[in-house]
């Protein structure tokens, strides 16, 4: 049997995967933020914003476990409890966590502005549409309602619990690209607002997206963005544009209402015979 390969595939833009909070529900991805610094303030370790956010993108147990490792928040613990943290603590933080961040997820579920644009354009455009997160299948199960009665209603969904490992690994991605029966990964796209998200979408080989404003790089609610000047939002916009572009997306945008405009480009470039 004789088989064909084409080395430079110049069709259309078959999917887009796109990560949850921060990115098509949740502006500023603050749901996560709030749970794991409600988390730590019930174990009498309060943790900052700023803290909490530095594994984002991760899976959450091992978010719990990132944390529990900083310098600071690790004293912090031996200080309070006598030890440095186990296993064991890990393992009773997350089954305390979960509660906590479903009720913050709900609290939280507004799909982003445009996004629900964006996906009738994709539907429009017979794009298929699958996503992913570092949320486990049990704290999204409402946020999934949620979200379809407003119009996003993704193809596949797959959660860090529901492959072997999370971001920054290519899994989750790769297991949304097998649901969807896409033919080339050439031709898809990976939309995040953390770097692991980036990482794991470079490493599946797909084009990546970052989101610079509506999401964990910025971190701040659609109101409070609003009420900054010109100024400040470039200089926010700047800073997540950098990380994003040095973590390597090919493309940054503010948020996934800019989304259509890159693919026209992802597609041109595909043309032209261009790969991730």
């Amino acid at each position: 049997m004789n088989f064909r390969f084409k080395r430079s595939y110049s069709g259309p833009v078959q999917a887009v995967i796109f990560d949850w909070a921060g990115t098509v529900v949740d502006y500023g991805s603050l749901a996560p933020i709030d749970g794991f610094c409600m988390l730590f303030e019930q174990n009498s370790v309060p943790i900052s914003h700023a803290e909490a956010r530095v594994p984002m993108g991760t899976e959450k147990y091992e978010h719990i476990c990132q944390l529990l490792a900083m310098p600071r928040i690790q004293q912090a613990w031996i200080n309070v409890h006598g030890k440095a943290p186990e296993k064991a603590d890990t393992d009773r933080l997350y089954k305390q966590f979960v509660p906590i961040q479903i009720e913050a997820i709900n609290k939280r579920a507004e799909l982003i502005p445009g996004a629900k644009e964006t996906f009738d354009y994709l539907q429009l455009r017979n794009i298929r549409v699958g996503s992913n997160t570092g949320y486990s299948q049990a704290m999204i199960e409402g946020l999934i309602a949620k979200a379809s009665a407003k119009g996003f209603s993704p193809e596949s969904i797959v959660a860090a619990t529901d492959v072997p490992r999370g971001r920054p690994y290519p899994h989750m991605t790769l297991k949304n690209l097998i649901e969807l029966e896409v033919e080339n990964l050439q031709a898809c796209i990976k939309v995040d607002d953390t770097i692991p998200g980036i990482y794991e979408g470079l490493n599946a080989g797909l084009w990546t997206v970052g989101v610079s404003v509506s999401g964990n790089e910025a971190g701040i609610e659609l109101f409070e963005w609003q009420t900054l000047s010109t100024d400040e939002q470039n200089a926010i916009r700047q800073k997540g544009e950098e990380r994003l572009y040095q973590a390597g997306a090919h493309y940054v945008i503010d948020s996934v209402a800019d989304l259509p405009d890159v693919i026209d480009d992802i597609e041109r470039r595909l043309l032209a015979g261009e790969q991730p």
